[in-house]
């Protein structure tokens, strides 16, 4: 990269900024991760399934859209969470997460190395995406204060 003002502007302006739906599905007291495949940007990394909002699409329908793909299943999406932007060095990500249930299909990859049913409170012990750990933290804290206001 350049030292040059001008050009670190010119890159600014022309970053990609993606807008990402992901889900956060729920099973039994565990959450689905999924890992990035080898070959794609941020190799292995662990994340939240989901995939790239199309022009005029909302942000479930994509969720809809993109878990019948990914993973051959329906779900039912539940709460939103705050979205988060992540600025990587070569692109931008926000991502508009929801918790989810499986409704229908059955769970399969279609373009993960791997997917995980993990407790909540054992997230932080995977390598995840940069972008996902905001939602993590604030999942977590949601999910603590349900808990206590359940008992």
């Amino acid at each position: 990269m350049s030292s040059n003002p001008e050009s670190r502007c010119i890159q600014a302006i022309t970053k990609k900024h993606l807008h990402v739906a992901c889900a956060i599905i729920e099973l039994n007291g565990a959450v689905l991760a999924a890992q990035r495949s080898a070959t794609t940007s941020l190799p292995l990394k662990w994340e939240f399934p989901g995939g790239k909002i199309e022009n005029g699409e909302t942000a479930e329908e994509c969720l809809v859209r993109e878990l019948r793909e990914e993973l051959g299943i329906g779900v039912s999406i539940g709460a939103a969470l705050t979205p988060a932007t992540h600025n990587y060095p070569d692109f931008t990500v926000t991502l508009y997460p929801f918790t989810c249930r499986q409704a229908d299909g059955t769970l399969s990859m279609h373009e993960h190395h791997a997917l995980k049913w993990i407790e909540p409170h054992r997230m932080p012990e995977l390598d995840w995406a940069a972008a996902d750990l905001p939602i993590i933290k604030e999942y977590l804290t949601v999910t603590a204060t349900a808990k206590k206001i359940s008992l």
